[in-house]
């Protein structure tokens, strides 16, 4: 690129240089003769032609005539060039003081046009990285607020009671054994709360490499609804896995897309309760699983559906231990279907609310492992 563009240029400017050389020739031969047809007709003008070409020589007088037309056809050529450089250098010098929306005219099609093409680039990738990185800021400072909200809350129940239970401020042993079970609920959910995190912010940066096997997805989700039927009940819910597959094998950390499908089940038993029931569907197409978790509880509002994987975000906007969970297993499940080279989605409407998974099907190596 560099080669090429310093090629350019150079063709460029001896082009220009031929072309002033042929010019200023052109141009000094013509004066040369007016000036020989003037100086025959007046005898002063004659005179004083002769004087200078006694002290100068001819051969002096028509090269220097040449040097200084070649000069200036050189300037009047290269001008357009000359001003696009001093507009391109009040454009960087605007940009330079922190206007990043500015930009420069591409006006020319050669080697400087190029260069102010790349600079608008350069500028619109700064920007970008600004507001990467405010972005970056703004998300950093929500996490901080949202975990000492979140953390806070828990933890402050469970110094109220053991605070009564250290102040021996309760009536019998039946009330002490209330704020002991109280307590240990609390501390549940901080642990809960306290894994969840650790397990978001891992994910995010240290990218722990997967321990990726072949194994049976239904399988697997045969085993989560054994797992959670008795959750499920207490809901009143019947858990349900619908496929036409006998077995289908994928590729990944059975671990870690456990704990995928565990918040998607646990999501259901939360939000699906009005529904009577939550299923699973499974199908297999262009290489990939599908599998589908379903509930029919209360639809998610449309304003809500575009976030809700982000981290820490709740449809009913409340922050109490009564909204689920730590409001990070979405935004965790969501990191590790991609890790996976999968997808996850949300669908809703009046009738039923679809969270679907792609995965990419095992590939014949993973299967011979």
């Amino acid at each position: 690129m560099k080669g090429n563009v310093t090629a350019g240029m150079l063709i460029r400017f001896l082009g220009y240089v031929v072309l002033s050389i042929v010019l200023s020739f052109i141009t000094v031969f013509i004066c040369y003769n007016l000036l020989k047809g003037l100086t025959r007709n007046y005898y002063f003008l004659s005179r004083v032609a002769n004087e200078i070409l006694g002290i100068l020589g001819e051969t002096v007088i028509v090269i220097s005539m040449g040097a200084v037309f070649f000069v200036l056809y050189l300037i009047i050529l290269q001008w357009r060039w000359f001003r696009y450089v001093g507009e391109m250098s009040e454009a960087v010098m605007h940009i330079a003081e922190g206007h990043f929306d500015h930009k420069i005219a591409v006006k020319q099609s050669n080697e400087l046009s190029n260069l102010a093409a790349n600079i608008n680039r350069l500028v619109e990738q700064h920007q970008r990285s600004l507001d990467e990185e405010r972005k970056t800021e703004q998300t950093k400072n929500e996490l901080i607020t949202n975990v000492s909200h979140d953390l806070r809350t828990p933890l402050t129940s469970i110094i109220g009671y053991l605070g009564l239970i250290e102040q021996d401020r309760y009536r019998d042993e039946v009330e002490l054994r209330h704020y002991v079970q109280i307590a240990y609920e609390k501390s549940q959910r901080l642990n809960l709360l306290i894994n969840d995190l650790f397990e978001y912010t891992r994910m995010r940066h240290d990218a722990p490499p997967l321990q990726s096997v072949a194994f049976n997805l239904i399988e697997m989700l045969n085993q989560l609804l054994v797992q959670y039927r008795m959750q499920m009940e207490q809901a009143g819910l019947v858990g349900r896995l619908q496929t036409a597959e006998t077995k289908v094998m994928v590729g990944g950390d059975p671990n870690k897309l456990v704990r995928v499908f565990e918040n998607l089940l646990i999501n259901a038993i939360i939000y699906g309760c009005d529904g009577h029931g939550a299923d699973i569907r499974i199908r297999c197409e262009n290489g990939e699983a599908n599998v589908e978790v379903v509930n029919y509880g209360d639809p998610i509002p449309p304003s809500d559906l575009p976030h809700i994987f982000d981290r820490f975000y709740r449809v009913d906007k409340s922050r109490t231990e009564h909204a689920g969970g730590s409001g990070l297993g979405l935004a965790i499940a969501k990191g590790i279907v991609e890790n996976h080279g999968g997808r996850i989605s949300v669908t809703s409407n009046s009738y039923e609310t679809s969270f679907q998974v792609v995965l990419p099907l095992a590939s014949k190596q993973e299967k011979q492992r």
